[in-house]
């Protein structure tokens, strides 16, 4: 099988993402997200926050890379606290105790590897 019919094939089915064909779904209090593209061992995610909206202490297997798109957060990882704003971002190892608080509404673009199969049901 050719690499570019493979690909398109292992991104969820497509290969580019339109915002406005892809749901916005709730993940906790003034959360949303949503999932830009996948495949089995990489997945990208938009999470929007509102003020004071929390993404309280969690850890999993996947490794974590972010990006804070817009907005204010604290973000904890491993018991180091830290403030970052537009075009800070941050690596979260796998199994590590990661949270997020956010100061000012905003966005941050998560990728995770492998895919984040509990996000898919």
């Amino acid at each position: 099988m050719a690499a570019k019919t493979y690909l398109s094939k292992m991104i969820n089915g497509k290969t580019f993402f339109k915002e406005a064909e892809a749901k916005w779904e709730s993940a906790g209090d003034g959360i949303t997200r949503q999932i830009t593209g996948y495949n089995t061992q990489l997945m990208m995610v938009k999470v929007k926050f509102e003020k004071g909206a929390v993404g309280y202490e969690h850890e999993h297997f996947h490794s974590q890379g972010t990006i804070v798109a817009s907005g204010k957060f604290k973000i904890s990882i491993d018991g180091k606290t830290v403030i970052l704003e537009t075009g800070d971002g941050f690596f979260v190892p796998p199994n590590a105790k990661h949270g997020a608080v956010c100061l000012e509404a905003g966005m941050l673009i998560d990728v995770f590897s492998p895919v984040r199969e509990d996000f898919l049901k």
